[in-house]
């Protein structure tokens, strides 16, 4: 039988929740029959609670198995999960059981740009998780702040380099990611002005997301779908740099100011030390759609 904790973040070998947090417990359903599964929850080695839940959907569907149970302390968590058939509902047979963990953390607020520790190498991980940009050491540094506000810009909120409790609820849970609006192109580059954020797709996923600014009202980004055309490495006479063509003179390229809103002369300007990965992994004849 194989579960997993559907909740939290992976941090090495433990799973993560805060405090008061809905842990979920995913399962593959493994045969055909009527059946339920249940779950002793255990605190300190001391069984706190159960559940019980019946097997749902197909044979081999990854959540045929659906528990839950709210984290209340700080502390490790253990649930021992427990699988019946029940072709007899007066006599049900026991036949499989695994067991799964998850660690609880308090997060009092926020993390702040002098914070370093486990909240804040969990806020990377999270971040990471769904594809926005940033190191995973536990420092809250420049990438950090600028994964958070790409992070705020996808998700309507301040645009800002600061975390907050709402966000880390929301990367607890897994949500806050970018949804492609063109998930079958392939390797592919988006850009979505209302959020002024540059995305890389491939194969039907996020892969890279960055905050970016692109044309102010008076000299507006083009829309449309277009092609990388040229590429030009290094910094030219306009401080763009490694920039990457996509139609005429527009280009994504790197840049010494990228403010939270739209301020370019046309291009999609994202900040310097992004600069050189984003060049790297756009390819000539690629893909752009840039939309509203």
């Amino acid at each position: 039988m194989r579960i997993h904790a559907a909740s939290g973040i992976r941090d090495g070998h433990r799973v993560w929740v805060m405090k008061g947090q809905r842990v979920l417990i995913e399962g593959t359903r493994a045969f055909a029959d009527n059946g339920y599964a249940t779950a002793g929850i255990y605190f300190k080695g001391k069984e706190i609670a159960t559940t019980r839940s019946p097997l749902r959907g197909k044979v081999g569907a990854p959540d045929g198995l659906l528990l839950h149970f709210t984290a209340k302390k700080i502390g490790a968590y253990k649930a021992v999960i427990k699988v019946f058939k029940a072709t007899d509902p007066a006599a049900p047979v026991q036949v499989g059981s695994a067991s799964v963990g998850v660690h609880v953390i308090k997060i009092k607020s926020g993390a702040s740009a002098a914070t370093h520790g486990r909240a804040t190498r969990l806020l990377q991980k999270g971040l990471r998780a769904l594809g926005y940009v940033t190191p995973e050491g536990g420092g809250y540094n420049d990438a950090t702040g600028r994964a958070v506000l790409a992070f705020r810009k996808v998700n309507g909120m301040a645009r800002t380099e600061s975390p907050s409790l709402a966000i880390f609820k929301k990367l607890f849970r897994g949500k806050g990611g970018f949804t492609l609006k063109h998930p079958n192109a392939g390797r592919h580059v988006e850009f979505d002005w209302s959020r002024q954020v540059l995305v890389f797709a491939q194969a039907g996923k996020v892969v890279r997301i960055y905050h970016a600014s692109s044309g102010k009202p008076s000299t507006p980004t083009v829309f449309g779908t277009f092609h990388f055309y040229s590429k030009t490495p290094g910094t030219n006479s306009h401080g763009m740099v490694d920039s990457s063509y996509f139609i005429g003179g527009y280009a994504v390229h790197g840049y010494a100011e990228v403010p939270p809103y739209a301020a370019s002369h046309g291009c999609i300007r994202v900040p310097v030390p992004d600069a050189a990965s984003i060049y790297n992994w756009i390819q000539l004849g690629e893909t752009i759609f840039v939309y509203r």
